[in-house]
């Protein structure tokens, strides 16, 4: 009786291909509210996750390298190689290797969406000749004795 009921499930399913923008509702609601604050987020991240930003923030950063070294400290030193170097400019590299390891993400997605829909349409295909091949089959006993009678 259960394993009936998964089978009617199973076939009911429909594959749904869900992508990385599908799930910006999750993060921040359906809202118009919630709509606004992932507008600006995935604006930001555009903007902030480029290698332009990166070239920006480490140009921005090696003008203050100068007063940095001219201190002749070794914390001011390492501070602005942890603190202004490191953060500012790698912030915006690891945002474009998330976005191309998301972009790389979705597009497996897509390609197995894709290759599922093709399999479930074989099976299905499958499973309707399958049940004419039964109606048949049934038939041809039916006349077997039919004739046997």
């Amino acid at each position: 009786m259960e394993i009936n009921s998964e089978v009617t499930q199973a076939k009911a399913h429909k594959p749904q291909l869900v992508l990385t923008e599908h799930a910006h509702s999750v993060v921040h609601g359906a809202g118009a509210i919630g709509l606004f604050n992932t507008k600006v987020a995935v604006f930001v991240t555009k903007s902030v996750g480029s290698m332009w930003c990166a070239y920006a923030f480490a140009i921005l950063a090696l003008i203050s390298l100068p007063s940095a070294i001219k201190s002749g400290n070794s914390i001011i030193i390492i501070g602005w190689i942890a603190q202004t170097f490191l953060q500012l400019v790698l912030l915006p590299i690891i945002i474009v290797g998330q976005n191309v390891q998301a972009a790389a993400s979705d597009a497996r997605a897509e390609s197995d969406h894709e290759t599922l829909i093709s399999i479930h349409t074989l099976t299905s295909d499958v499973h309707r000749i399958s049940l004419q091949q039964s109606e048949i089959l049934k038939k041809l006993e039916e006349r077997s004795d039919q004739i046997k009678e």
